[in-house]
Formats: structure tokens, sequence, C-alpha cells
């Protein structure tokens, strides 16, 4: 079969910030998916690099007195630093602030003008009068002007939830200089994206999506495709648009673009065809993994972007879901808004690159890292069974058989079921289902303990004449060993290379495994992987601490609730895009809601009495996104819709208007 040529990309990384374990599982989930198909004999590049522009970067290194570019590349540095220590193995890791990505955004810019896709229109501003800068709805705060709290941002009130224009705050001032922001008008250039319409609508339900991901984009068809704004005026840390003074590309506009010059750098640097990858009607393959929050940019404006400038489209876009850690939201205060260096202080980053595959799956379902199960899976998946199969065996064959394996290494099927798992397990990773990878692995590793311990060496080579039945019985534990190893490579790689070292073999290789080692010398073993300690973890998490100011204690009955209780709570916008009665049920409705950028949600609620179905569809509403699910009668229930009542009638709560799915109340 001839390799594959495959190029994969993960979403770049803003360079303002710390990679932390929310960041981790998109990069650990695509390094897997890259070193399996490398296994598998094919040719697979993984770029990424830092997404480096935008005023949040340029707004930081003026508060650190520091240059835009110092800032990101000290960032760069420490991303990097992370990256490598958790074994993630780009071919090539950039930055968006390169020459190869101003030589590519320039002239993907051009070609969309040349075509008629660029548009030009005025639009109104906030703008500080002060540092004569245009300022976005984040940088102006106020007091509500619904509820007349303070220091509020210029798009939503933190404490009633209201949403408003910047203009409608009271006493409104820059967050940057204090001053009072006036309204100016300017001219800004869009990307037509609906002349992209009809194509993007066959290129989306086309499999290069999750069937999720396509059923979302198609809500976002029947509301209309808008133009897209691509330029931000100066001061701006980014490219300027060629031909034009004092205007910058958005962000948004040059970051995916990045995926293509971190590949230009590459294929200058190793010789490889740049155009082989990226010309239209390309055999090769791209992939992209990304969170699910960014489908929009990705699986819309992207793709649109790339037919508008004549370049090929995506295979595919793998997106995934959030992390949450012990069920809820990384927190600082609780010490689980963990820090990858803070995480690599204290434990092996092999563990969690296990525990990751060991939940992810193809689907968008968030992945949660309940500590306590994190310990108890490593310690006993990977120490007590993997690992316990080398450890357990070695010693014989270092002691009494001159670390030397016997000349028969097959006793029955046993070796030839591990072998024919290979496949299984293959599709599994290609089709990015490690959590049931990891299920046929370790069943494997089951039976390989239950063999060693029918047999007990440790019993027979106390009996005469059993010498060579305990020569076999561990030479093939020690085989069973590498084929576990060689299928736990992709997630394992710093063990794998371990393991190399003990078998004393080359790299373990998917197709080496079909011939088991006989007569062949290991070297001693060496422990290969420690268990987890509630030590380590607490260390971790107190670390992760943020300091807090302490509350004030509340009597035992007092109903009234902390801060840190009501920040549990996510309260989101939510439109009601489907209501129905559900059989056989008396009071319920089941709703089906949108809120934002992210697949819907069921929800079923005790409205029934109250409304009927077509009443509620098209209405906006709140609900409640962190609830846990509820399994019911009727199925899953995977959140809850606010209300309020008086004993007598009940009214679903509704947000302003000029409020929009998705949007966050705090």
């Amino acid at each position: 079969m001839t390799p594959r040529k495959i190029l994969v990309t993960s979403a770049l990384p803003y360079a303002n910030g710390e990679i932390h374990l929310g960041h981790l599982l998109e990069y650990i989930q695509t390094d897997i998916w890259v070193r399996f198909q490398k296994m598998m004999g094919n040719e697979c590049h993984y770029v990424c690099a830092d997404d480096a522009h935008g005023t949040p970067i340029m707004l930081k290194a003026n508060e650190l007195g520091i240059s835009p570019e110092e800032l990101i590349a000290g960032v760069s540095e420490r991303h990097q630093a992370d990256f490598k220590d958790f074994a993630i193995g780009f071919s090539q890791y950039h930055s968006t602030h390169s020459e190869e990505n101003r030589e590519i955004s320039t002239g993907i810019y051009n070609k969309l003008n040349d075509a008629g896709f660029i548009k030009r229109r005025t639009i109104s501003q906030a703008f500080d009068p002060e540092k004569q800068m245009f300022l976005p709805d984040r940088f102006i705060k106020g007091d509500c002007p619904k509820c007349g709290a303070v220091d509020q941002y210029g798009d939503n009130c933190e404490v009633c939830g209201a949403t408003y224009s910047p203009t409608e705050l009271k006493n409104a001032k820059s967050a940057i200089s204090g001053a009072t922001p006036v309204t100016k008008d300017s001219e800004h250039y869009f990307f037509d994206l609906p002349q992209f319409e009809d194509q993007l609508k066959d290129w989306t339900n086309a499999g290069h999506l999750q069937d999720e991901i396509s059923n979302k984009l198609s809500e976002w068809f029947e509301h209309g495709l808008q133009q897209w704004d691509i330029s931000r005026d100066a001061p701006y840390f980014g490219f300027q648009i060629p031909g034009v003074e004092n205007k910058y590309f958005y962000v948004w506009l040059d970051a995916p673009i990045g995926y293509m010059a971190s590949f230009k750098k590459l294929c200058n640097e190793k010789g490889i065809d740049f155009d082989e990858y990226f010309n239209k009607g390309s055999d090769t393959e791209l992939y992209h993994f990304i969170g699910k929050d960014i489908v929009y940019f990705h699986a819309l404006f992207w793709p649109a972007t790339l037919m508008g400038s004549n370049y090929r489209t995506p295979n595919a876009i793998f997106a995934h879901g959030f992390l949450t850690v012990n069920g809820q939201k990384m927190s600082k205060s609780r010490g689980t808004f963990i820090q990858a260096r803070t995480y690599l202080d204290s434990l092996n980053p092999e563990c969690l690159r296990y525990y990751y595959a060991y939940k992810l799956s193809a689907k968008i379902d968030d992945i949660d890292l309940n500590l306590e199960d994190f310990k108890q899976r490593v310690n006993s998946d990977l120490v007590g069974k993997v690992v316990n199969i080398a450890s357990r065996s070695a010693g014989f064959i270092v002691k009494k058989f001159n670390k030397t394996l016997s000349a028969y290494a097959i006793e029955g099927d046993l070796y030839n079921d591990f072998i024919a798992k290979g496949d299984v397990i293959a599709e599994l990773y290609e089709a990015r289902n490690y959590n049931q990878a990891m299920r046929e692995i370790m069943k494997l590793a089951d039976k390989a303990n239950q063999y060693i311990d029918e047999h007990k060496p440790w019993q027979l080579v106390k009996e005469e004449g059993k010498e060579a039945q305990v020569h076999d019985v561990t030479s093939l534990a020690i085989n069973l060993f590498r084929v576990l190893m060689t299928y736990l490579k992709p997630v394992l790689p710093v063990m794998a290379e371990q393991a190399e070292e003990f078998l004393n073999i080359d790299a373990l290789n998917w197709d080496d495994i079909q011939d088991p080692l006989t007569k062949h010398q290991i070297n001693k073993f060496k422990p290969l992987m420690s268990r987890i300690e509630d030590e380590q973890i607490s260390s971790v998490i107190e670390a992760s601490k943020q300091s807090v100011e302490t509350a004030k204690e509340q009597p035992e009955d007092d109903n009234m609730i902390q801060i840190d209780d009501f920040t549990k709570i996510d309260l989101r916008i939510a439109k009601i895009v489907k209501a129905q009665h559900v059989d056989g049920a008396d009071k319920l409705l089941q709703l089906t809601l949108d809120i934002g950028e992210e697949s819907t949600r069921n929800v079923f609620a005790g409205i029934k009495a109250h409304y009927s179905p077509e009443d509620l569809e098209g209405r906006l509403t709140v609900m409640v996104a962190n609830l846990a699910p509820r399994k019911m009668k009727f199925g899953v229930s995977e959140g809850m819709v606010l209300a309020a009542g008086d004993g007598k009638s009940l009214h679903i709560l509704s947000p302003d208007s000029g409020a929009k799915p998705g949007m966050k109340i705090s």
C-alpha cells in the first residue's frame, strides 16, 4: 500500500498566556493520531504556531514596558518547553508573526480582493481620545444601563446579565486610559462570506465534519451568513493590509493562515513541496484538530477563504469538547485551573497522556479529569497491569537465563490473539476512538497477567525439572509486553523508548510484532512508571490555587451563598429551536436549546401546563449550562431552563432584546 501524505494541525495557542491542561487535551489528542500515522508508515507532518497578533498582546506588552515582539518571543519559548515535556512531537512550531505568514496572508487577501470578495463600508465604534485608538467592547467599562452596577464591560453586565451596546453604558470609560470614549466612524474591510453560501453548504455536508457540527452549521445557514469584518484600525499589532494606511488584518484572518505559514517554513527547511499539499486537486490529506468553540471560524470562514483564494480545503476538521476537572469548570480558587508547568513539577506527563486517551473519542463531548479516577486509572492500568507484566518476568530472564529469551515463545493461541487485535486497535486509532483502543489494550494486559498467574513461574522455579517451562512462560510474557507497548506507543512515546531500551531492540513498529523475539538478549529491567500518590495531586492543586479573600463564616442554617458558590453556575442565553411533547409525561416538554457555538442541548422542563410547544419555539431564555446531565425515563436532560412562578402560574425567564445564544451571564 502506498504511504499516505498527511498534514495535521492543532489550533494555535494565543501568545498572551500559559499552556494549561485544557489546552493540552487537544495537543495530546492530535499528537497521538500523528504518532499512530507514522507507525503505520505514512508521511505525516504536524505543524502549529503561536497566535501572536491582536489588541490584547499589544496592550499587555505596553503594560510590561516591552515590545510585542519581546512578549511573544518569551511566551513562545515557554509554550514550546511545555509541549516538549509533554512529548508533543511537532514537525514545526512557528509564529503567526513571521515573514512566511505575512507573505501568504497578503497573497490570499490580494486574491480575494481581485476576485471581488472584499467589500468596504463605514461603521461607528467607540474611540479612546487619549490613546487615539478604537476600543473593542471588552476594553470599555462603565455603569450598567439596566441595574446601575459599576465597572461593567461594554457588551454585558456581570451582575444582572443584561446585554447592551457600549454607547448605552453610563459613565463609560476606556479600560486602557480611563478617558471617556467618543463615537467615531471608520471604514472597514469585510470578507463577503454570503457569496460562498452554496459552496459551504455542499462542503459542510460532504463528510468533512462530525455530524454534530454539520447539524449546528445548518442552523447558522438558516439564520443567514454575514459579511466578516477582517480589518482593525491602528494602533494594532498585526500585519498591515496591503495598499491601505493604518489598517491591519484582524487576528482571525491571519491566524488560520498560520497553519500554511508554519508548514511553509518546514517545507523550506526540509525540501518538501508546499504546493503538493495546498494546490486544488491535491491527493495529499489535510486535517485540523480544534476545540468546539472555534468551529465557526474553521468550518465557515476558513474553507471559504481557501475557496476564494484558489487553495484546497481540508479533508476533515476534528472538533473536541472542553475539559472539566472533578466535574466542574477549571477554577483558580479550587486549584483546578492547572497550568502545564505546575503539573510537570509534580507528575509524570505520560500519566495525563494516557488518561486523556482513555477518555477521548471521536465525538465532541466534554472530557472530565477526575483527579481521583486519574490516580486510580493510571495506577491500575499502566503500573498494575502493563508494567507489571515486564517487572514480574524480567528478573527470571536476567538471573536464571543470562538475559536471553527462550527459543520457544508461542504457547497455544495467546500470542496470536494479541497480534489479531492489531487491526481492530489500528482502526480505533485511525477513527480517534482512543477510549475504545485503550480498553482493548487493557483487556489484553489482563490476559497476559492472567497467563502469568496461572503458570506461577515463582513456584515453578522451585520445582525440579521445570526450568525450561519457567524460561518459556517468562519469555512469552516479555513478548506480550512488547506487543502491548507497541500498541501504546502513540500514547506513551517516552515509556515506549524506555521499553525499547529494556527489550534491547530498535524502535517498536506495528508490523514487527508479527514475529516474536526468540533467543534474544534483553537488558536489566528498570522501573518504567511509578504509582501516582495523593501527595503529588495535592501538591499540584495547592500550587495552582490563587489567594482568595476568606469569606466570613455563615451560620449553618444561613441560606446565603458565597461568591465562589455563585461563580460555579454557568448561566447562558439559549434559543429554543425546538419544543415538543413527551410521550407518557404529564408535566414535561422536551426542549432543544441553542447556546451558541456548541452542539445543541436537550432539556426536559416541567412547563407543559403553562406553555404549548409552538409558543416556545424561537424564543430566547436563560439556562443553567453546567448542570450535571440527569438520566430520566424519557432520555437525558442536559441542563435547566430558569423560570419564575407563584405556585399558580409559571413564566420562563427571557433576556432583553439584543441578547444572543451563547452569551454568558455571570
